[in-house]
């Protein structure tokens, strides 16, 4: 068993029969919504918010029950994986692009429990591109701006197009080599006209799940 599937599975303990539960995006959190459909199938009955539409997808298949975020008042749990985690359980999310929605689901969730293998947690946040979700209208000008805040905004291509958001928008890779004040950062960016919002998640993790000398591991914030 590789440690996605290690983590991604522990984090299912956490779900108990009657949940509403966030449905992360991402290759870890795909061995959790594998475990949660075989308990389904058992008689576990919970209902799933997923972050992105491929996420619904894989939930369906599993026979996972979905519903809308309109139709809930609050989430008990979100699980979901990250790109990045410090070692103050912060993060950087949005390599598969649906970081806006995984924070929407992060923030409903009474509990936010992350799972990562151990190449992704750091020292410190930065190496990996941090993505910025932009609106499509003016986006050259909007990544001038990011540019000024001491990186360099590269806009996200697939197959020679540009990447669409779930939401419409366009991604802003970012590079900024070390992030000193993800706090900071993170406002000054959304303080910026264009940008939606961005993949540092700030004090959000209840819990991080990963993998040190082949053991699972548990973080809690």
């Amino acid at each position: 068993m590789n440690e996605k599937q290690l983590v991604g599975e522990k984090a299912v303990e956490y779900i108990k029969d009657g949940m509403v539960v966030g449905l992360g995006t991402g290759s870890t959190v795909y061995y959790t919504i594998k475990k949660l459909g075989e308990l389904v199938k058992g008689g576990l009955k919970i209902k799933g918010v997923p972050t992105s539409e491929l996420t619904a997808a894989l939930a369906n298949e599993e026979g996972i029950p979905l519903v809308d975020l309109k139709e809930i008042e609050a989430l008990d749990v979100a699980i979901d994986g990250a790109d990045q985690v410090d070692s103050h359980l912060n993060l950087i999310k949005g390599g598969g692009g649906a970081l806006l929605r995984e924070k929407i689901i992060a923030n409903a969730a009474s509990i936010f429990i992350v799972v990562a293998d151990s190449s992704k947690v750091v020292n410190q946040l930065g190496a990996f591109p941090l993505p910025v979700e932009v609106v499509q209208f003016g986006v050259d000008m909007t990544s001038r701006k990011v540019a000024c805040l001491g990186c360099v905004p590269k806009l996200r291509v697939r197959e020679g197009q540009p990447f669409i958001t779930d939401n419409g928008n366009y991604i802003l890779d970012c590079d900024f080599k070390r992030i000193e004040s993800p706090a900071e950062l993170e406002m000054k960016l959304n303080m910026i006209p264009g940008v939606v919002e961005n993949g540092l998640f700030v004090n959000s993790a209840s819990r991080v799940i990963t993998v040190e000398n082949n053991e699972v591991i548990e973080s809690v914030k």
